[in-house]
């Protein structure tokens, strides 16, 4: 996209101010009720905290918000491919439906042509695009106290085993497995990144990764163990104080995360976790380096051993340690992540 996305002020006032010229060229999603809208669109204007703002309706869907009913953020796309047009139709007609590459075949597509459409037009494939909707839908539906029979329904799964094996694989454990009087509560948060499980006791953040992070499961299975209350669905304050602070981190207005931490890990993985915590935005260390600041500097490999098992994601910013010639290196999130992170980062260290 040919656009510097302005800085977050001026979105939110041509959101309330349904400028036109903005249409098409920013999105607003709402984190109060996980839809996402067009800047001209005419519903009630959402409180300033609640608003993310991303420069492509993929994005927006990748972050696991819904488009809005009202404004349509997805027909521009649709009525410039008509493949997309009748796909969309479909699936609005459809929402819980389990879509296949044989459906395609039936409805008369290629799915290697519907495939391209959709990730040129959404960064995703319109099987993606279905399962995430269904997932999301159940996923709420979990988070707001429905029974698992509920959020199955809302998420359009035709069986409870099916809803148990597809919410299984994105988080490792079946809805069943998430305790009603929990100790911990896992909740959903959205970012320009991608959609976000934060996992928090009363008092402190024990968990916060992207939902595509392979080590996820292994993650939530290692403290669903280590706690006898298990893992449940809400969002004590812990959650609410980070979810704020990363709105404000991918707004541009602050770096700063001062959400209480539950640091589950050995005396070296802890220690090399609050070196992490002390390395500027703006600025990165290699791994070298950080064994030097610990003042270990044989060390080299379990500091990179202990940058991996780190499960605070951004908070903890093992974004922030590159390769000795500059080069990226393994992150869980993404490369591409890791590498937008820096970029996004940098604009704090130019402003010191």
């Amino acid at each position: 996209m040919m656009f510097d996305m302005p800085e977050f002020t001026t979105l939110y006032d041509a959101l309330v101010a349904r400028d036109e010229r903005y249409d098409g060229r920013a999105y607003v999603g709402v984190t109060s009720t996980g839809i996402f809208c067009r800047l001209t669109c005419p519903a009630r204007k959402p409180k300033p905290e609640n608003c993310q703002f991303f420069e492509t309706v993929g994005a927006c869907i990748d972050a696991g918000f819904r488009a809005c009913k009202r404004c349509h953020p997805l027909a521009p796309m649709a009525e410039a491919d008509p493949l997309v047009d009748r796909l969309l139709k479909s699936l609005e007609a459809r929402p819980g439906y389990r879509w296949s590459e044989d459906d395609l075949g039936a409805m008369g597509l290629d799915a290697s042509t519907v495939r391209r459409s959709f990730k040129r037009h959404f960064g995703m494939t319109f099987l993606e695009m279905a399962r995430q909707r269904r997932l999301r839908e159940g996923f709420t539906a979990l988070s707001a106290g429905d029974p698992v029979i509920a959020a199955q329904i809302d998420a359009g799964f035709e069986s409870a085993s099916a809803f148990r094996d597809a919410f299984a694989r994105l988080l490792g454990q079946s809805p069943g497995q998430f305790s009603r009087d929990a100790l911990l509560m896992a909740d959903w948060i959205e970012t320009p990144l991608g959609s976000m499980i934060a996992v928090s006791c009363r008092h402190a953040l024990h968990l916060l990764e992207f939902i595509d992070r392979k080590a996820l499961p292994r993650e939530l299975a290692k403290l669903q163990k280590s706690t006898n209350g298990g893992i449940g669905f809400g969002r004590p304050d812990p959650t609410v104080q980070v979810a704020e602070e990363l709105g404000r981190f991918f707004a541009g207005d602050n770096a700063q995360f001062s959400t209480p931490l539950a640091m589950n890990g050995t005396e070296f993985e802890q220690q090399v976790w609050t070196a992490l915590r002390e390395i500027p935005a703006g600025e990165t260390r290699s791994y070298s380096q950080l064994a030097q600041d610990i003042g270990r500097p044989s060390a080299v490999r379990a500091v990179a051993r202990a940058n991996g098992t780190n499960q605070l994601a951004l908070i903890v910013p093992c974004h922030r340690v590159i390769a000795a010639d500059g080069s990226l290196t393994g992150y869980g999130g993404g490369l591409w992540r890791k590498q937008r992170l820096i970029e996004i980062e940098q604009s704090y260290g130019e402003a010191k």
